[in-house]
């Protein structure tokens, strides 16, 4: 198969689907996240190193999925480094543990969340990484609020999402929120953006902060 047809199929929109937006096969969506053919779009190695983790941090990735970005956030925090991948479903977390177990990896915790919460500790991470997965969560600026809760005072929430315009990959244009859409909804959430990556060719790429005191629960 051909290196743009299986651009084609990765994430591609699926007739069926699960209760938090998953497609109702899964073996099938989990391959697709895991595929080294989205390296080329998703330019993984170029986004952690632009996400800028010490060795010793806590990272946080949210929706990880089968851990496309979990391993490699494990790498760049090392050894005395923490990662929590959190995701809501639970054969997607067995397929984690698996790649974890051959990876060698000892430094990743899965998170089977709810579709509303986490599940992370206040205060536990250093960056939270959210990639194609805002525009799934279930009240969006109150889910991004409480994300904001379990940053450490400094750290940092990643938000990749796709743009609102077509691309050869991605959900369909109204699953999507623009970037401009995006902003307006951190703002609720009492976050701002403090850097606009952009790098990627058809995603955003926005660093936020707390931009104050946080906002009520």
């Amino acid at each position: 198969m051909s290196q743009v047809l299986l651009a084609l199929l990765l994430l591609a929109p699926q007739h069926a689907e699960r209760k938090h937006g998953n497609p109702a096969d899964l073996d099938s969506y989990i391959a697709r996240l895991a595929d080294p053919a989205r390296d080329a779009w998703q330019k993984p190695e170029q986004v952690v190193q632009e996400l800028d983790l010490a060795p010793g941090q806590t990272a946080c990735d949210i929706g990880s999925g089968p851990g496309y970005f979990t391993l490699r956030l494990a790498a760049a925090v090392g050894e005395t480094g923490r990662v929590y991948a959190v995701d809501v479903e639970a054969k997607i977390l067995e397929a984690l543990r698996d790649r974890i177990e051959a990876a060698g990896r000892r430094n990743v915790t899965p998170v089977l969340a709810i579709g509303s919460d986490p599940l992370l500790s206040e205060g536990l991470c250093d960056l939270i990484l959210v990639v194609d997965t805002y525009h799934h969560f279930p009240e969006r600026p109150r889910y991004l609020a409480r994300l904001a809760r379990s940053l450490r005072p400094g750290g940092s929430i990643v938000n990749i999402d796709y743009e609102k315009r077509p691309t050869p990959v991605g959900p369909p244009l109204e699953h999507r929120l623009s970037k401009a859409e995006f902003l307006a909804e951190a703002k609720q959430a009492g976050l701002r953006a403090v850097r606009d990556v952009g790098t990627l060719p058809y995603q955003y790429f926005l660093v936020l902060q707390p931009a104050g005191p946080a906002p009520a629960r």
